[in-house]
């Protein structure tokens, strides 16, 4: 009976870190979120360095949050170059 117990607690445990670290695993898709990303984040897109990062934080708080990928154009020199080069890297959540 002890080792039911013991059993049934440790399997109790291991399904409740892995409901809570689900979703820690589902946002870790390795892409960057123009709503959340650091200007240290966002060094890591093609064509961006660091001015252009630091444009795209001000740009966000300034205007909000990005509603879609593609709102990253409305930054100052990010153009449609610089957004086929990233869109499969970015995301908006």
């Amino acid at each position: 009976m002890q080792q039911t117990k013991k059993l049934l607690f440790l399997c109790i445990a291991v399904a409740l870190v892995m409901v809570l670290s689900g979703p820690v695993w589902a946002e870790d898709s390795g892409k960057i979120n123009l709503n959340k990303a650091t200007v240290e984040e966002l060094i890591q897109l093609k064509g961006i360095g660091q001015k252009y990062a630091e444009r795209i934080v001000e740009f966000r708080e300034k205007n909000g949050l990005f509603k879609k990928a593609e709102d990253i154009m409305n930054v100052p020199g990010i153009g449609p170059k610089i957004f086929d080069s990233n869109k499969d890297l970015i995301v908006v959540e």
